[in-house]
């Protein structure tokens, strides 16, 4: 029985990861959840899975947990400990064979890294772990003789895709993008979208960032950088197609011209499974995640709009100038998103700051997981700094800059 560390339980990436648990009775045991501060839902968890291991956000969390546990009932051994030091502790655990990165942001990004140091298999959902320390991580997974399986669904077509061929016949790999809400909507009218609409994505349900990342086409931005890392291809071998219908998830063209793709409905459920039983490929459950291919009518692809959607053009940018440049950039969109959602950004000027912000940023090597995590804090500030400036312009011209 393989035992599961889930940092990010209570996202929508660890919810789902429980429920592929729960529908493979006898393969796994949960030995330790991690959750940020949604104790409500985290004590449902740990009363369901029963983990001798639980992480909260902070200090102040515990004993609130703890009340929520025992007044559910459960009476079964259960330590609480929590911030980064608790992740650490958690995915070391003897008893914890696979360990799936799930947290928002680079909130797991050190757990991860002790994860692999530690010789555990990793199950990466969250894509900033290789973004922002990609060098550092893949090195590590190389030396320990881990194998990082992709959880994304795009990442995990590539992977299953790649099961067909050698590395090195590879011609390039292509990953889909739904294209988000605003596939048709045109660059003027970009500027006065709402968090509202750009939270309502056509395909699928995700947390707040991701899915304004869907919608200014940053999060393929950061996949080709994550891709790079995964797969070991540079920047000119990795093309990204529009895909609206969402049932192609990736492809591969091999050298001899034949491609490979990998289809499914659009449910998470199916790459997390994939990651968690690897190499094999149990059956699923149910008939609900079965593809109905006469339903399907048409698949259609286009080229993405890097004029209208510049966040792609600067993630590519970030990856071939490499260092300490895709840790600003992620830093930069995750402050400017924060922004947008809370109404003191406009949504086009989401590249704006991203852009300015790796302007400033020097091209130096990040040589450890300190300088990591210096240059996110560096780059954050920098990129509040030029919120606060341009939601003051916002603010004076009544949203009209």
């Amino acid at each position: 029985m393989k035992g599961l560390c889930i940092l990010g339980s209570t996202g929508s990436v660890g919810q789902n990861c429980l429920r592929v648990v729960s529908s493979l009775p006898g393969r796994f045991r949960v030995a330790a959840l991690s959750a940020g501060k949604n104790l409500d839902a985290l004590a449902r968890q740990i009363l369901e899975f029963g983990p001798t291991l639980a992480v909260v956000a902070s200090a102040e969390c515990i004993e609130p947990l703890r009340l929520r546990v025992n007044s559910l009932g459960h009476r079964q051994p259960l330590r609480i400990v929590s911030g980064i030091e608790g992740q650490k502790e958690a995915v070391s655990l003897p008893e914890v064979d696979f360990v799936v990165s799930a947290s928002h942001g680079v909130t797991g990004l050190e757990a991860t890294y002790e994860a692999i140091r530690a010789g555990k298999q990793v199950g990466l959902a969250s894509k900033e772990v290789l973004v922002v320390a990609g060098e550092l991580v893949t090195r590590a997974a190389r030396e320990r003789g881990v194998q990082i399986l992709p959880i994304d669904s795009e990442h995990s077509a590539i992977h299953q895709c790649l099961r067909c061929g050698l590395s090195g016949e590879v011609r390039r790999i292509i990953l889909t993008a739904s294209g988000g809400p605003f596939l048709k909507t045109s660059q003027k009218a970009l500027a006065s979208v709402t968090p509202e609409q750009a939270l309502k994505h056509p395909t699928w349900r995700m947390g707040g960032r991701i899915t304004v990342d869907s919608a200014t086409l940053m999060n393929k931005g950061l996949e080709v950088i994550e891709a790079h890392w995964l797969f070991a291809l540079p920047s000119s071998q990795i093309s990204i197609l529009i895909h609206p219908e969402s049932i192609v998830h990736s492809m591969i063209e091999f050298v001899d011209g034949s491609v490979m793709a990998q289809l499914s409905v659009a449910d998470m459920r199916i790459p997390i499974q994939y990651a968690l039983t690897y190499p094999e490929r149990l059956a699923v459950n149910g008939n609900s995640l079965g593809l109905d291919l006469l339903a399907t009518r048409r698949l259609s692809f286009q080229e993405p709009d890097t004029r209208r959607f510049p966040c792609l053009a600067l993630g590519r940018e970030a990856l071939q100038k490499g260092g300490a440049m895709p840790c600003a950039l992620n830093a930069a969109d995750e402050v400017a998103v924060e922004a947008f959602l809370s109404g003191a950004l406009r949504f086009s000027d989401i590249p704006r700051v991203i852009e300015k912000v790796m302007a400033f940023t020097p091209s130096v090597e990040l040589n450890s997981l300190e300088n990591v995590l210096e240059c996110d804090q560096e780059a954050r500030q920098r990129a509040r700094a030029l919120v606060a400036g341009l939601g003051s312009k916002l603010r004076t011209t009544g949203g009209t800059v």
